[in-house]
């Protein structure tokens, strides 16, 4: 493959893909319009056929059929060429649920076009809705149930391949609950407008004379000129099975061919390989070889949950497409980050799945650059709650429930409004991150306000619980500073932002300390340093801590309340002395 491949074939997907969705919104706005013309069978036929004056003086209009037959055809043609172009049939349940209602509505299309359209422009026939009703509940309810059956799998395709697509954009989950109640709403009210028209159709046709005037008014074809119809129906059908048979064809001639040709191989870390055939993509190497890999738009280029990070074999790469790199620039990608769905390597490589299989679209919008994973200089508060044993040992279950839910609520409450991040609640204890996009020197101003809050908002419950405690409320809080590593980690729903490293432990340490010490705040003196507050007049003590050489030197203060905070010139922020 030469290396200009790769980037043609980039090319050539991305439009394909374009021109699928916009012929895909015309079929949609198609359906749309005839399905709200079936709902006028609500109020009469009469209303169905006053509404399809309207449908049929545009969608038969010249402009109109080039539009919808062009986009049909289009996107027919578009969708087997895709369906040709993978390597792969393994995909998500979602995605082979869109292909094969894809390519069985055309089969169910072909009789009504037929019926209606071809009839109408060889014959004259005029297919109003009180011939076609008649037809389909009264004369031949077989065809009208096919009929039904074909709404429902274009509709669900339609909705389906709708959902697939807005679901990447960052406001469609907020609206989801009301655009699925649109959808289900359209085809509730056509169904039960075709119903109440077929209803009145057989009601009318009751009447031997409206049924023969009806069915000479709109020219109902004779025994000749529906055999010509079957023969025109007949060959479009076959016509497009073998079209379909082609691909399947091209296909196994294909990857036969392919077996012949160079290859390279995808190891990814954990252990597992692929191995495909040159001009494949990695996301389609992982499929062929069953490894799980997420890509919520189904190889698409738009979601971003295929992304992995390349280890190894990245000088043999070409470079991202305009494409590609759009959408990596949109979630702040590193250099060594791509779409596994677009990366079609000439070599070897060695790729890092960054998300899990089941990773859903929200994780493909834009992230924090540290999302992935970065170190960071930040401040790590540890809160816990002294005594909280003996509280809960004279109440019910649910008082201990309640007495909790207060008691971080406040927590919460004090940490969030100072800026911090809330990063787990542990029991009665509670763990929070400062500064992690500020920098330290904020985070640990922030932490050391947080400590006050804290303070001052467990001083408030005592007062309101008064009554139900043996004494005040008190709390350890321990602040430390350091680099760590912080990214989201954990698994589905458990997955949250948090930091890991030895600054974290030495923070888990520094409040326990708070217990020997007996004080409510045991900070480290780098806390002191970077937030620029005088701590001279607190007692200083040595410890040692893990991995480090040099004892690190602590502050064990009573009341956090006795820490005055500098923030500069332009804040007028200020802790001071309370007594």
């Amino acid at each position: 493959m030469t290396t200009d491949a790769p980037a043609a074939a980039s090319k050539i997907e991305h439009w394909r893909r374009r021109m699928s969705l916009g012929t895909g919104c015309v079929l949609v706005l198609f359906l749309i319009t005839h399905l709200l013309n079936h709902a006028l069978g609500l109020a009469s036929l009469a209303a169905m056929d006053a509404g399809r004056y309207w449908f049929l003086g545009f969608w038969r209009s010249g402009p109109g059929s080039f539009l919808f037959y062009g986009s049909l055809i289009l996107h027919t043609a578009l969708a087997m060429y895709g369906l040709f172009n993978r390597r792969s049939l393994r995909m998500p349940l979602w995605e082979a649920l869109q292909i094969v209602l894809g390519l069985s509505i055309p089969l169910f299309m072909i009789s009504h076009v037929v019926g209606t359209r071809l009839a109408h422009e060889w014959f004259g026939t005029l297919d109003t809705y009180e011939r076609l009703m008649y037809l389909y509940w009264e004369r031949s309810p077989d065809v009208g149930l096919k009929q039904t059956i074909f709404l429902l799998i274009a509709w669900t395709h339609a909705c389906v391949g709708l959902h697939y697509w807005l679901r990447l954009k960052p406001w469609y989950s907020k609206w989801f609950p009301a655009c699925l109640s649109v959808m289900v709403l359209i085809a509730a009210l056509s169904l039960a407008g075709f119903s109440q028209g077929g209803r009145e159709a057989a009601r009318l046709s009751a009447d031997v004379e409206w049924r023969r005037g009806m069915l000479r008014g709109t020219g109902m074809p004779d025994r000749a000129q529906r055999g010509q119809l079957h023969l025109a129906r007949d060959a479009l059908w076959w016509g497009y099975l073998g079209l379909i048979a082609l691909v399947f064809a091209g296909r196994g001639a294909r990857s036969a061919r392919e077996r012949m040709r160079k290859t390279f191989r995808v190891a990814y870390a954990g252990g597992r390989e692929a191995v495909a055939p040159v001009g494949s993509t990695v996301l389609e190497a992982s499929r062929a070889a069953g490894v799980p890999h997420a890509s919520v738009c189904g190889g698409r280029g738009r979601c971003s949950t295929c992304r992995v990070k390349l280890l190894g074999g990245a000088d043999d790469l070409t470079s991202a497409q305009p494409e590609e790199q759009r959408v990596l620039e949109r979630i702040k990608a590193a250099p060594d980050v791509r779409l596994a769905c677009q990366l079609r390597p000439g070599g070897d490589l060695s790729v890092l799945l960054l998300l899990p299989a089941g990773a859903d679209a929200s994780q493909g919008f834009a992230q924090r650059g540290y999302a992935a994973g970065q170190e960071r200089g930040v401040a790590v508060l540890f809160a816990d709650l002294r005594g909280f044993t003996r509280i809960a040992e004279k109440k019910l279950p649910y008082d201990v429930v309640f007495f909790l839910n207060c008691y971080f609520d406040v927590m919460g409450e004090a940490i969030t409004k100072e800026g911090g991040l809330i990063n787990q609640f542990v029991g009665d204890g509670v763990m929070a991150l400062f500064g992690v996009e500020e920098g330290p020197e904020e985070g640990c101003r922030q932490a050391l306000a947080a400590a006050c809050a804290i303070v001052d908002a467990l001083d408030g419950m005592s007062e309101t619980l008064a009554d139900e405690l043996d004494e005040p409320l008190r709390v350890g809080v321990g602040i430390h500073t350091g680099p760590t590593v912080v990214g989201h980690m954990g698994r589905g729903v458990a997955k949250y932002l948090t930091a890991v490293g030895d600054t974290v432990n030495t923070a888990s340490r520094l409040q326990d300390l708070t217990k020997e010490y007996g004080c409510r705040l045991v900070i480290s003196a780098q806390v002191a340093e970077r937030a620029g507050v005088d701590v001279s007049a607190f007692p200083a003590h040595q410890i040692e801590v893990r991995n480090r050489a040099a004892p690190l030197t602590i502050r064990a203060i009573e009341n956090p309340r006795d820490v005055v905070l500098g923030r500069g010139n332009d804040s007028h922020r200020r802790f001071h002395l309370l007594t």
